[in-house]
């Protein structure tokens, strides 16, 4: 059983350290939305989704201080990391409910929506499982980067949420997941997280990720996403792309799922995409301990961005967008435009 991203407890918001993983399971005590804020800025929640549905209820912890307290939260919030879009999409949706409020129930009300919001991922990447499932052979072995699993969203998962459904629509998936350096997010996060699943999960280096796609044992790859432009171009964790050039190379399928949140229809295409670079230090630390010198130069981006024209299919909630995107996202923003204007 995996732990909850995150609870909430006597006025307080606790959340799961994934620093700590996979050598223990701890969670920060957040009395203010500073606390959220650095949570989010030191990786302790990360994942596109997860940042969001944290920042949320760093929103109400702010609202204890009135509308204006709340606000200045959002602002604080909305700086901390700038390439995943589903902060500010969470941020948005808080905002926009402040101005129905009454100052008397906005902490109230504040937390029912912070509550919807965590719901409503959980229901997203269950809808998108089901639909990216119906992509993969009854018997397969898939590819992974990074953690898009239950530990970056609300829970089950993004492309872990479509590797999920697939074993429970009673299918044979084997999995292989790339380290993620410089963080290791694939090797500290995902093979943990699969293995609690029972998964047959195997670890590799980045590095060897051509040689395996070479191999011919690979039968689709399956990424996340923290934000994608209006003509399908996606940002996600650095390596994304290399490993779409690869898949594209070697004729295997490689897809996106991510929640129509991700979605950032102002962007015309990932040219548009505000890459977060990171710390010199995450690369300088040497992984059996001390660090390289200081004087070394290092380039340190978060993300890099995959060409719409390498991805087979992205997989939402709302289903599975062929190729060309950028007719299917503006499809799929107004059916979703509408199921919420309705609800």
């Amino acid at each position: 059983m995996l732990p909850p991203l995150l609870y909430w407890k006597n006025d307080r918001l606790y959340i799961l350290d994934q620093r700590a993983l996979p050598g223990g399971v701890l969670y920060l005590e957040c009395s203010s939305a500073e606390d959220v804020a650095a949570a989010i800025e030191t990786l302790a929640v990360r994942g596109a989704p997860a940042i969001g549905i944290a920042a949320a209820y760093g929103v109400v912890l702010a609202s204890r201080g009135g509308r204006k307290s709340a606000l200045a939260a959002s602002m604080r919030l909305g700086r901390t990391r700038p390439t995943a879009v589903n902060l500010f999409w969470a941020l948005r949706r808080m905002e926009e409910k402040m101005g129905s409020f009454l100052d008397r129930t906005l902490y109230k009300d504040l937390m029912t929506e912070a509550n919807a919001i965590y719901a409503d991922d959980l229901a997203c990447n269950m809808a998108m499982g089901r639909a990216g499932a119906a992509l993969l052979p009854e018997k397969c072995t898939v590819l992974t980067h990074c953690n898009a699993g239950a530990l970056a969203t609300g829970g089950h998962g993004t492309a872990l949420g479509v590797i999920r459904s697939a074993r429970e629509a009673g299918k044979d998936v084997k999995v292989f997941a790339c380290e993620t350096r410089p963080l290791l997010q694939g090797a500290r996060l995902t093979v943990w997280e699969l293995m609690q699943d029972g998964f047959d999960v195997t670890l590799l280096c980045d590095s060897m990720a051509g040689s395996l796609l070479k191999k011919g044992v690979i039968d689709a790859v399956i990424v996340g996403a923290d934000r994608i432009a209006a003509n399908g171009d996606t940002a996600n964790k650095i390596g994304t792309y290399s490993l779409a050039v690869l898949a594209k190379h070697h004729g295997i399928p490689f897809y996106v799922a991510a929640p129509v949140s991700t979605i950032d229809p102002a962007l015309p295409s990932g040219d548009d995409i505000p890459i977060e670079e990171r710390r010199p230090e995450e690369i300088l630390r040497l992984p059996g301990g001390g660090m390289l010198p200081d004087e070394y130069a290092v380039w340190n981006p978060a993300f890099d961005v995959t060409e719409s024209e390498l991805i087979t299919a992205i997989i939402t909630e709302m289903g599975v967008l062929q190729p060309p995107y950028g007719p299917a996202v503006s499809a799929c923003l107004e059916r979703r435009r509408f199921e919420w204007s309705i609800v």
